[in-house]
């Protein structure tokens, strides 16, 4: 059960957008430049959600944890840079009910908010190229701050910029670092089962509710204490 909200932060990727379709796209063509092999989009949909730094060090291992050579990294990492900046909206999408989602819990009167852990100069053109930006009161962007999810700072900041009290604020996302987030703000968590995270079922990490569609909020909140 969740407790009716006074703000609503949301996550961007695997939450609001199918951003995998660009950040995959940008994945293989970094391969190719650097004289190897791409990965394609399957393997790049376990490896999105904590921002493109991280994504870069997984491609260039191929795989989720470790670490590459850091002059493999410092490398290939401004040519993903320069690809993304032009490829941020080019095929990504907003998930099916997203704007039916948002349109009912504005009309609802709820103050909404966005926090990200993708960089400021992808989000916001992402936000608008999508037509989503103007919906949100506040954006804090991966580097808005000196910390990002899964630390509860940018959530903390949110909620005093807004003027409501943690526990009173609710956190939609699709990852364990949203709910890591979350829990560590004093937010309650709903996620999206269709995100990103790893491969992971997000019902492992014990969110307060996990829904198909934002459209779905609707019937958690009307129901709400």
């Amino acid at each position: 059960m969740i407790n009716k909200p006074e703000m609503i932060l949301i996550d961007v990727d695997g939450t609001l957008v199918d951003s995998v379709p660009d950040l995959a796209y940008c994945v293989d063509e970094m391969m190719k430049q650097l004289g190897r092999a791409p990965h394609g989009e399957t393997k790049v949909r376990d490896w999105v959600g904590n921002g493109v730094e991280r994504l870069v060090r997984r491609a260039l291992i191929g795989q989720l944890d470790g670490e590459p050579e850091e002059a493999d990294f410092e490398r290939a990492y401004p040519i993903f840079l320069d690809l993304y900046a032009v490829n941020t909206s080019q095929r990504s999408v907003l998930y099916p009910g997203i704007r039916e989602g948002l349109d009912y819990l504005k009309q609802q009167g709820y103050r909404l908010g966005c926090v990200t852990n993708k960089a400021a100069q992808f989000t916001l053109p992402l936000l608008q190229d999508l037509g989503i930006h103007d919906d949100f009161e506040i954006i804090i962007a991966g580097d808005t701050l000196a910390k990002k999810k899964p630390d509860p700072m940018p959530l903390l900041h949110a909620a005093d910029n807004m003027g409501v009290d943690p526990t009173a604020a609710l956190m939609v996302g699709d990852s364990q670092s949203d709910v890591k987030a979350a829990r560590a703000a004093g937010f309650q968590i709903v996620c999206m089962s269709y995100g990103y995270n790893h491969g992971e079922d997000i019902r492992q990490y014990n969110p307060d509710v996990v829904i198909d569609s934002l459209t779905e909020i609707r019937t958690i909140l009307e129901s709400a204490a």
